[in-house]
């Protein structure tokens, strides 16, 4: 897979967890349906958009058993995020999971 389809899957991956962590923002501490209409979750659901259709075209240069363990990375960028942003707490055996995670997607691409 040429390079410039991995960077396409890595701002893919990027843009689909930079907007999962803008809808938890928006969706932080609301309870009425009106709360929910806020610019973090317009700004979310644009990035979620942006990740999926970045994804799609992606799925047009490469094969799909190259191309779906990317999903896989917008997992680990948005669990070290929700860490770093939201303060969750991340046990040592989350974070071995996560190194699992990026050994299985980097395995799965080295040829």
């Amino acid at each position: 897979m040429p390079l410039w389809v991995h960077a396409l899957l890595l701002l893919s991956s990027l843009s689909a967890a930079g907007g999962q962590l803008m809808l938890k923002q928006g969706a932080a501490g609301r309870a009425a349906a009106i709360d929910f209409v806020n610019p973090w979750l317009a700004g979310g659901l644009t990035f979620y958009v942006l990740g999926a259709l970045l994804w799609i075209f992606a799925l047009s240069k490469a094969p799909l058993t190259l191309v779906y363990p990317y999903t896989a990375l917008t997992f680990v960028i948005v669990y070290v995020s929700g860490a770093m942003l939201f303060g969750e707490v991340v046990p040592p055996r989350a974070l071995a999971g996560v190194g699992f995670v990026l050994a299985g997607l980097l395995l799965i691409n080295l040829r």
